[in-house]
């Protein structure tokens, strides 16, 4: 009787396996994608302090609007104030003018890490989701890049779900009087929270 060893199997998941180690996956926001966004999450995630170029930034107030200084004529500087003002045709609250900017010498914007603080909280959730497809490759329902794309989809989600739960340090009294009703200091427009995304790339 001859007996003959089988080993298609074995080479088969051998191979998926290695095929595993043939991608890698990047979650965030990427400099390619949007250089403003990748900035402003690089500044929300580690924090930053502003100075101008010169001796004052401005902050808009809310009858500022969108607008920028270049952008509204007449303004002029209150004596004993630090802000940029335009004259008023009658007093209001006491004074004859309306502080469109504050001038201020610099800004201290707080870490809001939302990227490292889901990796420290969800990382056992992501290897034991990961571990788990594993036996899908063994049961031949996916394949490697597709275990590594819901890997990313799922990392994706739980890093929108930690921006939304944000709310300290909370913003600041300046920007909430702009848009008292957005109290997320990480969610304005929503477009932040929509360029977070993740990559699968062939090493």
């Amino acid at each position: 009787m001859k007996v003959e060893n089988d080993f298609s199997e074995q080479d088969r998941i051998l191979k998926t396996f290695n095929d595993l180690n043939k991608y890698s996956l990047e979650i965030g926001i990427f400099g390619s994608d949007d250089s403003f966004m990748a900035m402003i999450a690089n500044v929300h995630e580690f924090g930053m302090t502003i100075r101008p170029k010169g001796k004052w930034l401005t902050i808009p107030t809310k009858e500022a609007g969108d607008r920028t200084a270049r952008e509204i004529p007449g303004l002029f500087k209150p004596r004993g104030v630090n802000a940029l003002a335009v004259k008023n045709k009658r007093k209001q609250n006491g004074r004859d003018f309306t502080v469109m900017f504050w001038l201020v010498e610099e800004v201290n914007i707080p870490e809001r890490s939302f990227l490292r603080s889901t990796f420290d909280e969800k990382e056992k959730d992501w290897f034991q989701f990961f571990e788990k497809r594993l036996n899908d490759i063994l049961l031949k329902k996916l394949d490697a890049k597709q275990v590594w794309e819901q890997t990313g989809a799922m990392i994706t989600k739980d890093i929108q779900n930690k921006i939304r739960a944000i709310k300290t340090p909370p913003k600041s009294g300046a920007t909430l009087q702009r848009n008292p009703n957005k109290t997320n200091p990480l969610i304005v427009t929503g477009s932040f929270i929509q360029h977070v995304t993740w990559k699968v790339v062939k090493k």
